[in-house]
C-alpha cells in the first residue's frame, strides 16, 4: 500500500514538472516575414532611432518658436547700503541771492497794466509801480525757493518690483531662417538614420535566421552521417564475425561512429548559439524556442549590376544622409552671411507691481532696438570662407560615398553569381559523390573495399551537402546586404516569394 502511494506521488510530481516546463518554454514557428515584423516592432535599436526622430522633431518646433516674441516675468528685491537722493541745495544757494537782491533793490519798468479799465489809456504801469510789482513777485518766488525741498529722495534703500518684458525679433538677417532649416534637416537625417538601422537590422536578421536554418540543416546532415555510421558499424560487426573483413576494419567503423557523434553534438551546440543570437535580435526571451519555416534559397536570376547601382543612387539612406549634410553646410553658409546684416527687435516693459520703487521710473515703455556690427576684424569673412569649404568637403564626401557604394554593390553582385555557381557545381558533385558512396558500400559488403573507403565516401557526401547549404546561406546573406546598401530592405521579402526562388533541404529538393 505504501509503495502504491509513493508511486502515485512520484508520477504526480513528474506531471507537475512537465507541465511547468511546458509553460516556461514556448515554441515559436516563424517565417522570415514573421521574424522581420516582430523585430521591427520590438527592436531596441529601432526604438532608440524613433526616440531620436522625436527629439529632432521637438528641436524643429523649438526652432520655429524663435519667430515668436519672448515674454518674461522678472522680480527683484534689493537692499542697498544707502538710499539714492539728489541734493540741489547748491543750486538754491546760487539763485537765492539773485532773487533777494532784485526783490529789494531792482528797478523795473514796462510792466503791462493789468487793469482793463485803464490799460487802453495807459498800457504800461509807471516805473515805480512796475518796480513794486516785479519786486513783489521776486520776493514771493524767494519765499517759495526757501520753502522748497532741495534734497530729493530718488530711491529708498529697500525696494522690490515685479515687471513683465517682451522682445520680438523682427529682422535677424536670416539667422532664424537658417536655424529652422538646420533643424528641419536634422529631423530628416534622423529619419534616414532609422532607415539605415532598418537595413542593417535586415542583414543581421538574415544572417541569424538563415544561419539557424543552416545549422539545423547541418544537424540533419550530421544525424544522417551518424545513422549511416551506426549501420556501417553494424555491417562491419557482422562481416567481422563472419570473417569476411579484418578486425581493424571494425575498429575503424567504431572510430568513425564516435567522430560522427562528436560532430553531431557540435552541430547541435552551434544551433543553440545561433538561435540565442536570433532571439537577442528579436528581443525575445531565451525560453522561446524558434522553429524557422523558410528554407535556404538561391535565385535563378537577378538584375544586372547597373540596375542596383541606380537603385542605390535613388534610395540609399547613406547617400541621402550625405545630401542632408550638404544642405546643412549650405545653411551654415547662410548663417555666417547673416552676421553682415543688422538685428532689429521690438522691446517692451510693464511695471506690474512694486514696493518703495523709485517714482521716477516709468510704468511702461516700448521701443525698437537695433544692433549692427560694422567691423569685427574680418572674422565674419573668414567664417563664411570656412563654411564654404565645409560645403566642398561634403561634396567630395558624396562622390567618395557614391564610389564606395557602387564598388560594394558590384562586389555583392559578383558574390551572388559566385555562390549560385557554387550551388550548381556542388549539385553535380553531390550526385557523383552519392553514386561513389553507393559503389563503395556495395564493394565493402563484397570485401572489395575497406571501411575507410566507405567512411571517406560518406563524409564526402556530407561535405558536399554542407558546402551546398553554406553556398546558399552565403547567397542569402549577400542578397540581404545588397538590399541594405541599395536602401530597399523590404524587397528581400519580395524575392523570397517570387517564382525565381530555388529552395533546398536535406530531406527533399524542390524547384
Amino acid at each position: 500500500m505504501k509503495t502504491s502511494v509513493f508511486l502515485h506521488l512520484f508520477f504526480v510530481g513528474c506531471l507537475v514538472q512537465l507541465q511547468s516546463h511546458a509553460q516556461s518554454s514556448h515554441v515559436k514557428v516563424l517565417t522570415f516575414s514573421d521574424v522581420y515584423e516582430q523585430t521591427m516592432d520590438n527592436s531596441h535599436v529601432l526604438k532608440q532611432a524613433e526616440h531620436q526622430m522625436n527629439e529632432k522633431s521637438a528641436d524643429l518646433r523649438a526652432a520655429q518658436g524663435l519667430r515668436a516674441p519672448k515674454i518674461s516675468l522678472s522680480g527683484t528685491a534689493v537692499q542697498m547700503a544707502d538710499p539714492l537722493h539728489l541734493d540741489l541745495t547748491p543750486v538754491r544757494d546760487a539763485i537765492t541771492p539773485i532773487y533777494s537782491t532784485l526783490g529789494n533793490f531792482g528797478n523795473f519798468s514796462g510792466v503791462p497794466n493789468p487793469d482793463p479799465a485803464t490799460n487802453q489809456m495807459m498800457p504800461a504801469l509807471p516805473d515805480d509801480q512796475s518796480t513794486a510789482a516785479v519786486r513783489a513777485q521776486l520776493l514771493e518766488g524767494l519765499d517759495h525757493l526757501n520753502a522748497a525741498e532741495w534734497d530729493q529722495m530718488i530711491q529708498e534703500k529697500r525696494f522690490a518690483s515685479l515687471s513683465a518684458s517682451a522682445v520680438w525679433p523682427v529682422f535677424t538677417g536670416g539667422k532664424i531662417n537658417a536655424a529652422n532649416e538646420a533643424a528641419r534637416i536634422h529631423e530628416e537625417e534622423a529619419g534616414l538614420q532609422k532607415d539605415q538601422k532598418q537595413g542593417e537590422l535586415l542583414s543581421e536578421l538574415v544572417a541569424r535566421y538563415y544561419g539557424l536554418v543552416l545549422s539545423r540543416e547541418s544537424e540533419k546532415v550530421r544525424e544522417q552521417v551518424l545513422g549511416a555510421m551506426e549501420k556501417h558499424l553494424y555491417d562491419a560487426e557482422k562481416l567481422s564475425v563472419e570473417g569476411q573483413i579484418a578486425r581493424v576494419e571494425k575498429l575503424h567503423a567504431e572510430v568513425a561512429k564516435a567522430d560522427a557523434e562528436r560532430e553531431l553534438k557540435k552541430a547541435r551546440r552551434q544551433s543553440l548559439i545561433v538561435e540565442r543570437s536570433l532571439q537577442n535580435t528579436m528581443a525575445l526571451e531565451p525560453s522561446d524556442s524558434i522553429v524557422a519555416v523558410n528554407q535556404l534559397f538561391v535565385l535563378k536570376k537577378i538584375g544586372g549590376e547597373d540596375q542596383f547601382v541606380e537603385l542605390a543612387k535613388a534610395n540609399s539612406p547613406l547617400l541621402q544622409q550625405v545630401d542632408s549634410k550638404k544642405r546643412l553646410s549650405q545653411a551654415g553658409v547662410k548663417l555666417e552671411q547673416s552676421n553682415y546684416l543688422p538685428t532689429i527687435a521690438l522691446t517692451g516693459m510693464y511695471d506690474i507691481a512694486n514696493k518703495d520703487f523709485s517714482p521716477y521710473v516709468p510704468e511702461w515703455m516700448v521701443g525698437v532696438g537695433l544692433k549692427w556690427t560694422l567691423f569685427d576684424g574680418v572674422t565674419r569673412t573668414r567664417k563664411v570662407q570656412a563654411a564654404k569649404h565645409r560645403v566642398n568637403q561634403v561634396e567630395e564626401a558624396r562622390l567618395k560615398a557614391q564610389d564606395d557604394i557602387e564598388t560594394v554593390i558590384r562586389k555583392l553582385h559578383q558574390q551572388l553569381g559566385m555562390q549560385l555557381e557554387q550551388h550548381e557545381s556542388l549539385e553535380k558533385s553531390l550526385t557523383f559523390a552519392e553514386a561513389y558512396l553507393e559503389s563503395k558500400d556495395m564493394a565493402f559488403h563484397e570485401g572489395l573495399a575497406t571501411s575507410a573507403d566507405v567512411v571517406d565516401a560518406r563524409l564526402l557526401v556530407a561535405k558536399f551537402k554542407i558546402e551546398q547549404l553554406q553556398a546558399m546561406y552565403q547567397y542569402d546573406v549577400a542578397l540581404a546586404a545588397l538590399m541594405q546598401i541599395c536602401g530597399v530592405p523590404a524587397q528581400f521579402n519580395h524575392y523570397i516569394t517570387s517564382d525565381l526562388v530555388i529552395t533546398q533541404t536535406i530531406d527533399s529538393k524542390q524547384e
